[in-house]
């Protein structure tokens, strides 16, 4: 802890005198502290709808109400009108999992979140899926805009459909026609299911590969593994198959051979537009489990601050507060995913700003802080509150989204991810020059990180959001030691049980961030600035139709 204070005073005494008054003065101690709270083993994983949420929300309306924050949610329960219920239909696969593959004859088991990991977002209460006939579907792309069709008017209805994770130029070079190296929301394994749904496929299976899904099979396996929940659909099966899993790539290629082809060489054909399914001949694949299936209700935490002039004018800061509970246990045996790094600092984060914000002057435009649930389980807080919002989208300015900032110290860099085409990430990188930062670029577009937050539902309806990240050019080791730092957290904490708080964690990198955003927000606040989607942003045309409601 001294280590942690000594920091924050260091980076307190270098920073400039802001041209703002209202100085924020983000205290490494107070983020530290919400979340060695947070994320301590009596919290449980904050899992939703878990004796943890009530624990979770309890401590972070108490920070907001205790700091001077009004209400700014529309529930009627426990915690009044400082949340915004979220009715989620919860699935759970119980008891043995019997699963299987048919290869020539012989068949091969295979065992839940070892060589394989199935779920159901349907409500059924079993599963039974008996040698249904397996198709290779390539990449799962059904890209009409960037003229490319993986199905090719394949029939899928009664069979399982076996796909490659990432976009088809993740490995090739395709003329930038999924954006070269960044991946697209193509790539994420929650459109592939929903295109597998469309298609009338029986169930999918992903093959899982390191360096495409951007993270080991731990990770599949822990955030598979357990409770999953969706919205409320009125028809679950128009947005997911029965079966949506994943397989290792071993078993991939195995799988393969014994079908008579080779899996690299399949994959190559995949990563061409005249590619064509591929039914795996001979092969099959079973399962047999049940299934507990309710509907729940979780909830967002909403705090404002209320404009002085415009108060129908918001800036968002959001950031989710779940994760994943309690799970498989690690090699140490413990099963407690405590969630730290993701995303105790963002809960921290959002209580240190709101704080800051409460604190000073009162700005023109409204702010409210958005503490979302079920990230982990597909975004669906967030999702929730963009399609049920309580503050008009169209005077919605921006969201500014954290998540996961790093914890191995200052950093003369600031990123964000995906690839900026927006005026706010301009926005930011001038309030970053002001405070004799850099930015950086996302380092690694081809992960994905852009649909993997909750920014990305704002984003989907119009609204400018960022999802701001810590740097790596570290003051101390430069970039060499923030890569190493990203490289093992994602190793070996990210989505697992090691990802726990400690003392001796060197804040003073997000004390930065937090100033540098909250400069930012600030400024949008008190201005007439609305940020935009730029040309050729998926994202324009939805914002523009709104011009209109904007002065």
């Amino acid at each position: 802890m001294k280590r942690i204070l000594l920091a924050a005073a260091a980076l307190l005494f270098a920073q400039p005198v802001f041209a703002d008054p209202a100085d924020p003065r983000i205290s490494a101690a107070a983020l530290s502290e919400h979340i060695r709270v947070v994320s301590s083993d009596a919290f449980e994983g904050r899992g939703p709808a878990t004796p943890a949420e009530i624990k979770t929300i309890d401590y972070i309306v108490e920070q907001f109400k205790k700091e001077g924050l009004t209400p700014g949610g529309d529930s009627h329960g426990r915690w009044g009108a400082w949340t915004q219920d979220v009715p989620l239909a919860r699935f759970e696969v119980k008891g043995p999992v019997t699963m299987s593959l048919n290869e020539g004859g012989a068949v091969v088991p295979l065992a839940q979140g070892e060589q394989a990991v199935v779920q159901t977002l349907t409500p059924v209460d079993h599963v039974a899926i008996k040698a249904a006939p397996l198709v290779f579907i390539g990449y799962g792309v059904k890209a009409p805009e960037r003229h490319w069709d993986d199905f090719k008017g394949v029939d899928l209805h009664g069979k399982i459909a076996v796909v490659l994770i990432n976009d088809p130029d993740y490995e090739a070079d395709l003329g930038g026609r999924f954006d070269g190296k960044a991946m697209t929301y193509y790539g994420r394994w929650t459109y592939k299911y929903e295109e597998a749904a469309r298609q009338g496929a029986l169930g999918m299976l992903i093959i899982h590969e390191t360096g495409p899904a951007a993270y080991g099979w731990q990770t599949v396996r822990n955030s598979n593994g357990n409770a999953q929940f969706d919205i409320v659909r009125a028809d679950a099966s128009k947005a997911h198959p029965l079966l949506q899993g994943w397989i290792q790539r071993d078993v991939a290629v195995e799988l393969f051979r014994k079908a008579g082809l080779d899996f690299e060489a399949a994959k190559k054909a995949a990563q061409r537009e005249d590619f064509r399914p591929v039914a795996l001949t001979g092969e099959s694949f079973s399962a047999d489990y049940a299934v507990d299936h309710s509907q729940i209700v979780t909830h967002n935490v909403v705090a404002r601050v209320v404009g002085k002039t415009r108060p129908d004018e918001t800036v968002f800061y959001t950031a989710h507060w779940d994760h994943l509970g309690v799970g498989a246990p690690d090699a140490r045996g413990d099963r407690i995913y405590n969630g730290a790094v993701d995303n105790g600092t963002g809960v921290a984060a959002l209580l240190e700003l709101g704080r800051a914000f409460a604190q000073a002057p009162r700005t023109e435009r409204s702010v409210v802080f958005l503490v979302v649930t079920a990230e982990e389980k597909g975004l669906l807080g967030s999702a929730y509150y963009a399609s049920h919002p309580i503050y008009p989208l169209a005077k919605t300015v921006a969201d500014i989204n954290l998540d996961a900032l790093d914890t191995d110290g200052l950093a003369r860099d600031v990123t964000a991810s995906g690839t900026g085409q927006l005026t706010l990430q301009d926005d930011l990188i001038a309030f970053a020059k002001a405070d004799g930062r850099y930015f950086t670029p996302d380092p690694t577009p081809e992960q994905g990180h852009f649909f993997r937050s909750d920014h990305f539902s704002f984003a989907k309806v119009g609204v400018p959001a960022l999802s701001v990240g810590s740097g790596q050019d570290l003051v101390n080791g430069g970039v060499p030691a923030g890569a190493a730092w990203q490289k093992e957290y994602v190793a070996h904490r990210y989505h697992q049980p090691a990802d726990e708080w400690r003392a001796d964690w060197d804040l003073s990198g997000e004390v930065a961030d937090l100033t540098l955003v909250y400069q930012l927000g600030r400024h949008l606040a008190d201005s007439d600035e609305w940020p935009v989607w730029k040309d050729g942003s998926e994202f324009k045309a939805v914002r523009d139709a709104t011009a209109g409601e904007r002065k």
